[in-house]
Formats: C-alpha cells, sequence, structure tokens
C-alpha cells in the first residue's frame, strides 16, 4: 500500500470547514516549523510523501470572491508550497515531495528550472503534479485575460508543454556531459551537450537547459484529472494517478480505463500507480471516531459546499432548481458556455453510469461534509485498516492520498493506530524493512531499478536529441 498525504499551504484542505476546530493547527501553515513536523512525523510511518495541492485562483460567484469564502477561508488564502521543499528537505531523507504546478501560466522552461533545482536540493525525491488549473475564470482575471482557455484546448497545451519539459531535461545533457574536472579545466564537455530547438503550436525555445541533469532527471510525473481528456493525458504520461473516490464501482472502473489507456499508449499498465483519495477519522474505539467526525459534520453547511463546487467548477447550486437533476446546468436553453471547461473531474464525479445526473439537493447532500474529497473511512484501527483494504482489493488501486480534516492532529492518530495495524497483515513495510538504495521518489512508487525515468516512457521515446 502507497501512502502519501494530500495537504495545501493554506488554512484547509478538501474543499471544506474545519480550521477553526479546537483540534486543527492549520492556520499555522506559514510557520514552516509546522510542515517539519508534519514531514518528520510521515516520514518515520514510513509514507512515501507529502503532496501539496496549489494554484493561483479562489472561489468565484458572480466574477468575484464570495464574502463566504474570505470569512471562512473556503481555499482562500494561501502561499506558495514550492519555496516549503527545501526546508524540509533538508530536514529529512527519504521522505518524497510532490507538489502541484500548473501547465497554463509559466513557459515551459521556467517550470523545468524550478523543479530540475528541487529535484538536486532534494536528493531526487521531488514529484510534479501536472494540472492545467481548474480555476480558469479567476486565473484568467489574475493574470489579465478577458477569456479562459477551453478545457481540451488546455490539454493540448499540456501536452506541449510536457514534451518540451521532457526535451529540456531529457535531452539537452549526456549522461557524461558534466565533467568538474579541475586538472583538465573542464567544466563540461562541449560535444555532449545539445542544443534544444522547440517551435510549437503553444511554445518554443532554443538553446540550452542551463540545469544539469538531477538525480532523476525528470520529477515522478502526477496527475489527477478524471475527465475523459484529463484520463487521456495520464494514461499516456503519468507515471502515479490520484483519483477522486465517489463509489467503489465507480473507481474501479476509472482504474480499470486508466490501465486499459496506458495499454493502448504502449505502456505496461502495472507501471501505472492508481491512488485514491481518503478522509480517515480513527480513534482508539468506534465511538470516539463516529464522535469525531460527527463533530466535522456538524461545521459543514450547503453555502460551504456550494462555494467550494463553484470554484472548481463555475455552477452556482444555489442558483438552481433543487428539485430538478443536476444536468440542467447544461441542458436549460441559455446555459453559461463556461460550464464545463473548468473542474470538469467535479462535474463528471457526479454523472451515473447510464449518463443521467442525481438532483441539485442530493448532489449538495454528498458535497456538505465531503467537499471535494475521496472515500470517507471511520473507526477503529481495526475497521479502518478493514476499509482501506476493500477499497484496495475492489478497485484496484495501488493506494491512497490522505485528506486530514483536523491536521495535523489526523496524520498522529493515523500514524499512532492504523500503520501499525497495517504493517501487522502486510500492508505496509516497516521503514527498516524497506529495500537498500530507494533513495529518490521514482524508485520507492516504483520497482527500485531505475533511479530516473524509464526511457521507454512515451514522453521520451519521442523526444530527439539533435546532433551536435
Amino acid at each position: 500500500m502507497h501512502l502519501g498525504v494530500f495537504e495545501v499551504a493554506g488554512p484547509q484542505v478538501g474543499g471544506t470547514l474545519s480550521w477553526s476546530h479546537p483540534t486543527s493547527e492549520s492556520l499555522r501553515y506559514r510557520d514552516p516549523d509546522h510542515w517539519v513536523a508534519v514531514a518528520r512525523l510521515l516520514e518515520d510511518a514510513g509514507f512515501d510523501f507529502l503532496f501539496f495541492a496549489d494554484g493561483y485562483g479562489y472561489p468565484s460567484r458572480g466574477g468575484d470572491l464570495p464574502a463566504a469564502a474570505a470569512r471562512d477561508g473556503l481555499n482562500f488564502s494561501g502561499i506558495d508550497p514550492m519555496l516549503l521543499i527545501s526546508v524540509l528537505a533538508r530536514e529529512t531523507s527519504r521522505l518524497g515531495f510532490v507538489v502541484t504546478s500548473s501547465t497554463g501560466v509559466d513557459h515551459p522552461l521556467a517550470l523545468a528550472r524550478r523543479f530540475a533545482t528541487l529535484d538536486h536540493l532534494t536528493g531526487g525525491r521531488i514529484g510534479w503534479n501536472v494540472v492545467t488549473g481548474a480555476s480558469q475564470d479567476t486565473i484568467a482575471q489574475l493574470f489579465g485575460h478577458t477569456t479562459m482557455v477551453a478545457h481540451d484546448t488546455r490539454y493540448e497545451m499540456a501536452e506541449e508543454f510536457l514534451d518540451l519539459c521532457l526535451q529540456l531535461w531529457e535531452g539537452c545533457w549526456e549522461d557524461d556531459a558534466l565533467r568538474e574536472d579541475k586538472a583538465a579545466r573542464v567544466y563540461a564537455d562541449p560535444d555532449k551537450l545539445h542544443r534544444v530547438e522547440h517551435r510549437g503550436r503553444h511554445y518554443s525555445t532554443s538553446g540550452y537547459f542551463t540545469v544539469p541533469p538531477s538525480p532523476q532527471r525528470t520529477p515522478v510525473l502526477f496527475q489527477a484529472g478524471s475527465s475523459a481528456r484529463g484520463r487521456e493525458f495520464a494514461a499516456g504520461n503519468a507515471e502515479c494517478i490520484f483519483l477522486q473516490g465517489t463509489t467503489m464501482p465507480h473507481t474501479a472502473a476509472n482504474v480499470a480505463d486508466l490501465r486499459a489507456r496506458a495499454a493502448a499508449a504502449g505502456r505496461d499498465p502495472a507501471s501505472v500507480v492508481a491512488l485514491v483519495g481518503a478522509t480517515v477519522t480513527v480513534a482508539a474505539t468506534h465511538e470516539e471516531a463516529h464522535a469525531k467526525r460527527a463533530e466535522f459534520e456538524a461545521m459543514q453547511t450547503d453555502e460551504v459546499a456550494a462555494i467550494i463546487y463553484a470554484g472548481n467548477t463555475g455552477i452556482d447550486l444555489l442558483a438552481l432548481d433543487p428539485d430538478r437533476p443536476l444536468s440542467q446546468v447544461t441542458d436549460d436553453a441559455g446555459a453559461d458556455p463556461r460550464v464545463g471547461q473548468m473542474g470538469q473531474s467535479n462535474i463528471d464525479r457526479f454523472r451515473r453510469a447510464d449518463g443521467s445526473t442525481p438532483l441539485v439537493r442530493e448532489v449538495l447532500a454528498e458535497l456538505r461534509g465531503r467537499g471535494t474529497r475521496g472515500f470517507t473511512v471511520v473507526g477503529d484501527p481495526g475497521e479502518v485498516a478493514d476499509q482501506l483494504e476493500e477499497i484496495m482489493d475492489v478497485t484496484g488501486v495501488d493506494g491512497f492520498l490522505l485528506e486530514a480534516i483536523f491536521s495535523p492532529a489526523d496524520h498522529h492518530a493515523f500514524c499512532e493506530l492504523v500503520v501499525p495495524e497495517l504493517q501487522r497483515r502486510g500492508r505496509l513495510l516497516r521503514e527498516q524493512d524497506r529495500r537498500a538504495g530507494s533513495g529518490s521518489l521514482r524508485e520507492r512508487l516504483g520497482d527500485g531499478t531505475s533511479a530516473r525515468l524509464a526511457p521507454d516512457h512515451p514522453g521520451v521515446r519521442h523526444v530527439p536529441v539533435p546532433a551536435g
């Protein structure tokens, strides 16, 4: 079982309200010591990585920040988690770090340089969660654009963005180009450096990548899109895929679809690590766990759910007829053309097998207390372990991204109560039993035989190394 923790460098995570609870310390998100303590806790417990979601946007209603979003701290505000990684890497030695960064904001060269630097500074423990940006309406405004890019066009841009990053990471420096030979006074062998020439539809560059090859060269590629276009992109490129868990049959179908798409793209489907979100509330007894969960649910409202959902999808659920299906947002005459161009995953998650959608009041009921989170798991240590094992066995996922409601108290509870039980069952290795040499994040998540992106990965296979 692979385990990561899903966090944000902000007041709370997962599209719910929790920061004001007495046991939550998430308001310390600007304090590096807070994150150092979390990272050390996870490393000692044998977690694979700490995952930071990120984005420039915020919830929007009618083109502006809702007062309730500011008042309740709903996906507002936050700091840049990428700048925390160097601090956390200095205080750990094995834990991986995954950071979200959008393909729709920077030029590929700028992002490639930052991730290559982080791969050096972490000793090969960095991953990139590739996103196209869900809150595109607010991002467009923030960056001075009058319109947002269409959903599928953003993925077309992401394909080219990633291809260019791979050319920079994998195609410029040969493995032995960096000499650093003081006696011969040769820093780099010019015959083993290759100019990158790219003239694409969306991006262009001409020149040399200035960062020498890092331990992994390419960061581990994560992707979290669950829309049809997002799954296509993930199947062709991602090494680790983060799914939103709704029901076990729905998740199992998504896992099967992703692995089939990966095979169709010429990849080994078993090499793709599939993870699903899970909010685990655990205590020493069944009763204590459910009481803690009830405290959290009592804090949630329809307004909280609606604001978060609007920020991800552009749909204001409170403005819809509660007794009609969610599909009214696209079926009605005069429907907003922007709907579906933002967080398509958070629309498709409610689509049934027959293509229908539930009533709006039913959507609000599910979102209230769950937000954009995955599976809800509550109980004593044995019950939680049973539920996690069942999800893995039924859906085919390889592990979980844990989404705390009260951070870091939930992390402590899981590490103290659930990790020993999973180790006893053989689902988790004790840190001292892990194979030697698993220093990079790619090795930790993979088979331990490669310290860099496999040369037959589709993203590398078609990247030419220019002669001379």
